[in-house]
């Protein structure tokens, strides 16, 4: 006989600073309103104290938290034994370029090889931001037929509490490096205050393989706690996110500015990172899960997770399915 369920009165919440349902729900008040009637709170760890939010972006830790952000933390618990599922799979082009200083004549993939590329080191559980670079250059240079070997890696340290690409791109103005990976909203604001330019447009490549990154695909998960004691509460959530997707999609200006608010840029660093109509659906298509699987791989052989993550065994097809049928019978209460 199965245990029974625990109480459930808090429903978390994380997301990262990149557009998300997540994020547009929470803005609309439609978390919150989905749950009220059964007298469950829906609380964000953005919005609380660090002692009571900890780490749990990241490790997710905790049982009642959903969370939709970048894959590298996502990966990286359950790599290291954490019971989550994945349960949503988003893709959204989010700018993603290799930055020169002004005046150079670095305007091709190729041209990257053999130049001082800047790779940093953030003092964090997991450093995404590292793994982001890697990434983000990877990318850039297999457009070319190449690789990381054919490029100096140089370690950039990020001072605590310095802002997104702060320290690669004053690596960059002082010469020390050629290149800087970067994304979103603030690393269009970034480039623009240290006069930098567009090399490499990752956005502008033909196969998508080339942006595989910490936010392409990007994931929601939850713990298998929740999921197995509350399906219900799980499914619901999601069918939340879905009709927050579908109001995104024909709210483009309210979208702007939800967005605004979540990555912290302005409007021409939002304007410049994302483009207008741009989807926030979540699937579990197998395309998806195969790049996310590309992803796993990569993050290993770079040595960010401990132990391989089988991600077709991870996905849990379920929730979102019965999300879906939720909407379609009309039984959301968003």
């Amino acid at each position: 006989m199965s245990a029974p369920a625990s109480h459930l009165d808090t429903i978390w919440f994380t997301r990262c600073p990149v557009p998300t349902a997540t994020g547009i729900a929470a803005d609309r008040g439609w978390l919150t309103a989905e749950f009220a009637a059964e007298g469950i709170e829906v609380r964000s760890l953005q919005d609380v104290p660090s002692e009571v939010a900890g780490d749990h972006h990241y490790t997710h830790g905790l049982p009642g938290l959903f969370r939709e952000g970048g894959n590298v933390p996502a990966l990286w618990a359950r790599s290291r034994g954490e019971a989550t599922r994945l349960i949503g799979l988003t893709w959204i082009e989010e700018r993603q370029v290799i930055l020169v200083r002004a005046g150079s004549e670095i305007r091709t993939p190729g041209q990257l090889k053999g130049l001082r590329l800047a790779v940093p080191r953030h003092p964090i559980p997991i450093d995404f931001w590292r793994a982001m670079a890697l990434r983000g250059f990877e990318g850039a240079l297999s457009l070319a037929g190449l690789g990381l070997a054919d490029a100096d890696l140089v370690d950039v340290e990020a001072e605590p509490g310095a802002g997104q690409w702060e320290a690669e791109l004053a690596a960059l103005s002082r010469g020390e490096v050629d290149a800087v990976y970067v994304k979103g909203a603030q690393a269009v604001e970034a480039a623009a205050r240290h006069r930098a330019e567009v090399a490499v447009d990752l956005d502008a490549a033909e196969d998508r393989r080339s942006r595989v990154n910490n936010g392409t695909p990007r994931p929601i998960t939850v713990h298998q706690r929740l999921l197995d004691e509350h399906p219900g509460v799980v499914a619901r959530f999601l069918a939340v996110l879905l009709r927050a997707a579908d109001w995104a999609a024909d709210h483009p200006a309210e979208v702007a500015r939800i967005l605004g608010a979540e990555t912290g840029g302005g409007p021409a660093g939002v304007a410049g990172a994302y483009r207008a109509g741009a989807s926030l659906h979540l699937d579990l298509s197998a395309e998806r899960l195969d790049l996310l699987a590309a992803q796993e791989r990569a993050l290993r052989a770079h040595g960010f997770l401990e132990t391989p993550v089988d991600v077709a065994a991870w996905a849990d097809h379920t929730p979102l399915a019965t999300a879906r049928h939720l909407i379609t019978a009309g039984e959301s209460r968003a």
